[in-house]
C-alpha cells in the first residue's frame, strides 16, 4: 500500500511560471469576492484589474474595498469599458446569464473561465461553445476538482490499477441552503434563473464530473427520481434527487443530492481490488480513503480547501492561456454535463429510463 501513496506531483499540469493572466470577475456575490478573489491574490500566474457587476456604483466601491484597479457595470462591460485593463473574464453570476458574457468576451476576444453549470439549459450552453469556437476565443468550465491533488492522485491511482478493474460509484452531495442563506427568493430556487433545478445543477454535478474525471466513463443511460417538499423550493422540482447512471464498461453510478439536508460530500469508487473513497469530497478539505487488501488508508492534504482549489483552478487556466495550450475540462466537456443533468431531469419527470 505505502507505494501507492507516498508520492505525487501535486502540480502536473503546469508548463510555465512566467507570465500573468489579468482578470475581470464578473457577478460580485459572495462566491466571487470570498473565494475567487483571495484564490486570484494567491495565485501564481493572475491578477484582478476589473470588477463587474450591477451598477458602477457598486463595482467601484468593490473595487476600491478590495484594490482593485477598475470597477464597471455590465452594460459598460458589453460596451467595452476597460477592456484594454484585462485578458481574461471570470464568469460567477447565475447561470441564465453565462451565454450573454461570454457572447460578450468573445467580441472583444478575451478568454473565459465560466462558472459550472456553464448555463441554463443545453440549448444556450451549446450556443455558448459554438460562440467561442467561432471566434476562437478559450473556454473553461470552472470544475474546481479537477485540480485538487486529492482528486487527481485518486486519478493516477485508478489508472495504475489500484482498485482492479472500476464496478460502481456512489455520490453524495447536500447542503442545507436556507442556513447558508434564509433567503427565499434566491437565484437557486427560481427555474428561470438556475436551469432545469436546484440540487442536480448546484450539487450533483460535482458528483457526475468528479466521476467522469477520475473514470473517463461517460454515462450512458439514466433513470432518476426527484421531489419538492419545503415551500421554499415550490419552483423547482428537485429539493431531493437521486439517480442512478450506466456508464460505459458496465460501470453503475448512484448519486444523490439535496440542497435541503445535513451537509455531506462523499464520492466512493469500488473496483475489483480496492476502494477509493473521497470524504469529504467536494467542501473543506479533501481526504482520501484507500482500502485494498484488508488494508485502509486515509491521505489528508494539509492545506486545500475551496479556496486553495480555486487558486489551483485559475492558475492551470492561467498555465494553458499563457502557453496557448489545450484546456482539458473546455466547453464540450461542460456541454456533456448539462446533457446528463438534462437526462436526469427528464427520467424523473417521464419514469423511464433515458438514453443519452
Amino acid at each position: 500500500m505505502k507505494d501507492w501513496i507516498d508520492t505525487y506531483d501535486e502540480r502536473d499540469w503546469q508548463t510555465t511560471t512566467d507570465g500573468t493572466v489579468r482578470y475581470a470577475l464578473l457577478g460580485l456575490g459572495w462566491w466571487t469576492i470570498d473565494l475567487a478573489l483571495p484564490a486570484i491574490q494567491d495565485s501564481d500566474l493572475g491578477k484582478v484589474t476589473t470588477f463587474v457587476s450591477s451598477s458602477t456604483e457598486k463595482a467601484e466601491r468593490l473595487a476600491n474595498e478590495n484594490d482593485v484597479d477598475n470597477g464597471i457595470s455590465y452594460e459598460e462591460f458589453h460596451a467595452g469599458k476597460a477592456s484594454d485593463a484585462y485578458d481574461a473574464i471570470y464568469i460567477g453570476t447565475p447561470n441564465a446569464f453565462h451565454l450573454e458574457y461570454a457572447e460578450t468576451a468573445a467580441e472583444l476576444d478575451k478568454a473565459i473561465l465560466c462558472e459550472k453549470p456553464m448555463e441554463s439549459t443545453v440549448d444556450r450552453a451549446r450556443e455558448m461553445v459554438d460562440v467561442c469556437e467561432d471566434a476562437d476565443v478559450p473556454l473553461m468550465i470552472a470544475y474546481r476538482m479537477q485540480t485538487d491533488p486529492a482528486v487527481r492522485r485518486a486519478k493516477e491511482l485508478i489508472e495504475d490499477g489500484f482498485i482492479g478493474e472500476p464496478v460502481s460509484v456512489y455520490g453524495n452531495n447536500s447542503q442545507p441552503l436556507l442556513e447558508m442563506n434564509p433567503n427565499t427568493d434566491q437565484w437557486r430556487l427560481d427555474s428561470e434563473l438556475s436551469g432545469y433545478g436546484t440540487s442536480v445543477m448546484d450539487l450533483g454535478i460535482y458528483s457526475i464530473n468528479t466521476t467522469r474525471f477520475l473514470l473517463d466513463r461517460e454515462p450512458l443511460a439514466v433513470q432518476s427520481q426527484m421531489s419538492s417538499h419545503a415551500d421554499a423550493f415550490e419552483d423547482v422540482p428537485d429539493e431531493r434527487s437521486g439517480a442512478l447512471l450506466a456508464l460505459e464498461d458496465g460501470v453503475k453510478m448512484v448519486t444523490t443530492d439535496s440542497q435541503n439536508a445535513h451537509d455531506d460530500t462523499q464520492l466512493k469508487i469500488t473496483g475489483t481490488d480496492g476502494q477509493i473513497e473521497l470524504r469529504p469530497a467536494f467542501h473543506g478539505k479533501a481526504k482520501l480513503h484507500l482500502s485494498r487488501n484488508e488494508t485502509t488508508v486515509t491521505v489528508e492534504h494539509e492545506s486545500f480547501d475551496a479556496e486553495d482549489e480555486m487558486r489551483e483552478e485559475f492558475d492551470y487556466f492561467a498555465d494553458r492561456i499563457l502557453t496557448d495550450a489545450e484546456i482539458a475540462p473546455d466547453g464540450r466537456h461542460g456541454l456533456q454535463d448539462m446533457r446528463i443533468i438534462r437526462a436526469i431531469h427528464e427520467a424523473a419527470e417521464s419514469g423511464d429510463v433515458v438514453e443519452l
